[in-house]
């Protein structure tokens, strides 16, 4: 879940904490099989620390907002659109398009970048849950994770979210996002939706995905006024559930494949059951405490299994990664990585 690339409501200015805008250093249009090309950025110090940083969705794609949440002196930041969205190609394409791809993914973007060991694995919602699985699946390469708004990929948390938990909170909205769909198959709404957004009729699947994002762009900032919000990095307005039809339809069919096949994770890859591997890696956790899309239980949830990490628990904050207490907490975080992984003394920006 989630995407600072997609139109968020909410009408943040530039937080101070936030580095100076950068650009890239380098690109690369990596080929990983299966018919993908990702795109794949590097910014910041080529001899820092190397950060790589995981988007949210699953879809969502990266923004040059997330560049600067790093010290550009300090850290070699990586950031890539995971397969399917973004600057990454086929797009909107679902084939060859697994969890278990994207872990494959972050090894080849690493090994492909001569990097022994990410310094650390960013990730917030879908990109929290990414994180977790890839460094369960390689500890000896994730030396430390920042996360934000946890996603474990449960049922309950979808249930929650497409089932009606959150729709209690929202009911106008939920009840916007449930008309397409005939009563009769309101009992499953992520399988509904499915049919649609893969109908192979494009006016049908734009439609049900702007309906999509829609849902999840309005519930994403405790600062949400619903529809008619604007852009969370540009200002633009975007009209709520009228999100620009490209990247609603990656946004939505990439998502919807993903929860619609539980995230496919079996129960013995479950993210708690599996905390052990990591229990000794360095972590924190940023959550928003008034979060509808990631409710905090599951960041508690994770946080009691994960000796190594310290959970940071941000007052009057919902999901979005542009929210003013969660940018800070992240910032913070960050710097204080740098601090103690730098080969060289912190610098004042100029």
């Amino acid at each position: 879940m989630d995407k600072v690339s997609a139109p968020l409501h909410a009408r943040f200015a530039p937080h101070p904490a936030l580095y100076p805008g950068q650009e890239p250093y380098a690109t690369h249009a990596l080929d990983v099989g299966d018919g993908h090309r990702l795109y794949v950025e590097e910014c910041g110090n080529p001899d820092g620390l190397p950060v790589v940083v995981l988007h949210g969705g699953p879809g969502g794609g990266c923004s040059p907002a997330m560049r600067r949440y790093f010290d550009p002196r300090v850290f070699r930041t990586v950031l890539f659109d995971q397969r399917g969205c973004g600057r990454s190609r086929p797009h909107a394409s679902v084939e060859a398009n697994t969890t278990w791809h994207l872990v494959a993914d972050i090894e080849r973007i690493r090994e492909h970048l001569g990097i022994d060991a990410w310094g650390c694995v960013f990730g917030g919602s879908w990109g929290a849950t990414l994180a977790l699985l890839y460094a369960q699946a390689h500890p000896d390469r994730a030396r430390s994770l920042v996360l934000r708004g946890v996603f474990l990929m449960t049922p309950q948390e979808l249930d929650w979210f497409y089932g009606g938990g959150a729709g209690a909170f929202w009911p106008d909205l939920w009840d916007r996002f449930r008309a397409p769909v005939p009563e009769e198959e309101r009992h499953d709404l992520i399988g509904a939706y499915n049919r649609r957004l893969f109908s192979g009729d494009l006016r049908e699947e734009v439609r049900f995905a702007r309906s999509w994002a829609g849902w999840e762009n309005a519930l994403a900032s405790i600062d949400s006024e619903g529809p008619g919000g604007t852009h969370a990095v540009t200002g633009a307005p975007l009209g709520g559930f009228d999100a620009p039809a490209d990247y609603a339809r990656a946004f939505a069919r990439i998502e919807n494949h993903f929860f619609v096949n539980g995230g496919f994770l079996s129960p013995d890859q479950a993210i708690l059951a599996n905390m052990d591997r990591i229990a000794h890696i360095p972590g924190v956790i940023v959550q928003g405490r008034y979060d509808m899309i990631c409710p905090p239980s599951s960041a508690w949830a994770l946080s009691r299994l994960w000796p190594s990490a310290r959970l940071e628990m941000v007052a009057k904050a919902g999901h979005a990664l542009s929210e003013p207490g969660i940018t800070a907490a992240l910032v913070r975080a960050m710097d204080s990585l740098g601090e103690r992984f730098s080969t060289r003394p912190r610098q004042a920006m100029p």
